[in-house]
């Protein structure tokens, strides 16, 4: 059986789950760099029978499907993944399994880009390494305001941790109630509100055709000039070019960003040379604890299809 491990960027998959445990004879190859498009992933991934794909970073639309005839089991990491054809997948005979992932390393990381943005650690960091000393005014969290653009699990989470800090919590989103926003002692304001009265917001929704672009040029000049905009939900959601305009008018103070429309970002990519942006690569979930569980259930999800009775099955057919 051959086993492809796809987008291993850091060359961790092997070491964070026990993958001798696989019987029979296998084969098991890891992708550490990503496809340059659909041909070359086609061409790469001809005679795999089992796929593991790390969330959305190889989409596997039907056409790439039709051209993989040998595969049979496709695992992502996650119980949701946009990216893969689902019913092409079933049609095709091929079984879709997803993973477990931990709650809480995308709200953790929120807070380092909302500090480090509030801080201007990025700034202050080359300046020392440059053998200065500091070289800005920072900005205080207590008695700000923190808007959530979403208030799922990953929102709930980043607002309890700005209640502490002493914070004024605010959301909205499409579907968002009284009764949600009260059972996290959170103020439920208009969209508008939420874009005007924050000096910290942050977006925590799920990429949909009704949230693509939902933040465009209107909903960024809503923003105060002294307020910050924290991205570690999907590229998408923000329309990037509305982005840019902003900043580079400096309508607003900044932006910490960690998810793009093309992922990973091209090298020349404008926000790459903007000082008034904060820029990680897609990292919310990428921590060692996550990995490890999503790896190990990977292997998992493998050996139940093996033995005949897959589980955590995304797609019905």
């Amino acid at each position: 059986m051959k086993i492809a491990i796809l987008d291993d960027y850091l060359g961790v998959a092997l070491e964070l789950a026990d993958w001798k445990q696989l019987s029979g004879d296998v084969e098991l190859k890891v992708f550490r760099e990503p496809f340059s498009d659909e041909l070359e992933a086609a061409s790469s991934l001809q005679g795999f029978e089992v796929i593991v794909a790390m969330r959305e970073r190889t989409g596997f639309p039907a056409s790439l499907l039709k051209q993989l005839p040998q595969l049979k089991l496709l695992v992502t990491t996650g119980m949701r993944n946009l990216s893969i054809d689902m019913e092409a997948a079933a049609e095709q005979g091929v079984v879709v399994c997803g993973t477990g992932m931990l709650g809480y390393p995308t709200a953790e990381l929120t807070w380092a880009l909302i500090l480090g943005l509030a801080r201007n650690l990025n700034h202050e960091d080359q300046s020392m390494k440059e053998g200065n000393w500091h070289i800005s005014l920072g900005t205080g969290l207590r008695e700000k305001t923190l808007g959530l653009y979403g208030l799922g699990k990953l929102g709930s989470q980043v607002a309890r941790i700005g209640q502490a800090f002493g914070m004024h919590v605010i959301a909205w989103s499409s579907h968002l109630t009284q009764e949600r926003c009260s059972e996290v002692e959170v103020d439920l304001v208009s969209k508008e509100e939420l874009f005007r009265q924050s000096d910290f917001l942050c977006i925590h929704l799920v990429l949909s055709e009704r949230t693509r672009g939902s933040v465009g040029q209107m909903e960024l000049n809503w923003m105060k000039p002294g307020a910050y905009l924290v991205n570690t939900s999907r590229g998408p959601i923000v329309n990037e070019s509305d982005l840019l305009e902003a900043l580079e008018s400096k309508r607003f103070a900044g932006a910490a960003v960690d998810v793009y429309e093309i992922e990973p970002l091209p090298p020349d990519h404008p926000f790459r040379s903007k000082k008034n942006m904060l820029l990680t690569g897609h990292i919310g979930y990428v921590t060692r604890e996550n990995f490890a569980k999503a790896y190990g259930e990977a292997m998992e999800n493998i050996l139940s299809w093996q033995a005949g009775k897959p589980v955590r099955v995304l797609n019905s057919k």
